[in-house]
């Protein structure tokens, strides 16, 4: 298999003259908490408060929150970050979304989604299962799609920069590892590898 740059290095390359839209690729990982919790706080404040109409309605509506978000990590990744342009102009956007972390796994700037991106998905995601989802069912939906989402973005970023003990966080870091180094047409899913098993893209044992 055809072996592409990586680089070991923490550095954090520019990739736009603009030192505007250089600053919106950047991000602390802990803009994403500061940002989303309270989101998620809020909804799940309704989905309780609000339109609660009974336990079992809750429970299944924060569970396929959590499933659905572990599916669309999946696919983004899949067919979104790692669609390969034929263009020019393709493969430079392709690049700034995806191809700039392959090629350094370790800035640590890089590893959550800066909020230009996080809030414009949020916002697309929150209108879609508005019209899709019934009224008891949203707010529970929408606050646990949140949270998987949160969980894989500070979980990506523990994977490049912490060392584990723990046999769950360690399988989860090899999982990732070799999506990096090892072969980036396998692996897809970050938080968790269900759906690489369901749709046999996991790694041979």
């Amino acid at each position: 298999m055809k072996k592409n740059f990586i680089s070991n290095s923490t550095e954090s390359i520019r990739i736009f003259r603009s030192g505007f839209l250089e600053s919106l690729s950047k991000v602390h990982y802990s803009v994403p908490l500061i940002l989303f919790i309270p989101i998620i706080t809020y909804f799940m404040y309704r989905a309780l408060a609000v339109t609660y109409t009974n336990l079992l309605t809750f429970i299944a509506s924060c569970v396929l929150g959590l499933l659905a978000w572990t599916l669309t990590e999946y696919i983004m990744h899949r067919f979104v970050f790692h669609f390969e342009p034929k263009s020019a102009v393709g493969k430079r956007l392709h690049f700034l979304f995806h191809g700039v972390h392959h090629d350094y796994p370790n800035d640590a700037k890089r590893l959550v989604l800066p909020p230009s991106m996080s809030i414009p998905l949020a916002t697309g995601f929150y209108f879609l299962f508005h019209a899709l989802l019934p009224v008891a069912y949203m707010d529970g939906f929408f606050a646990t799609f949140l949270a998987g989402y949160l969980v894989y973005d500070i979980s990506h970023y523990a994977l490049h920069h912490s060392n584990f003990n723990n046999r769950f966080w360690k399988k989860l870091k090899h999982h990732h590892m070799q999506h990096h180094y090892a072969d980036p047409t396998k692996g897809y899913g970050v938080s968790s590898a269900l759906w690489d098993k369901i749709f046999r893209s996991d790694f041979e044992k």
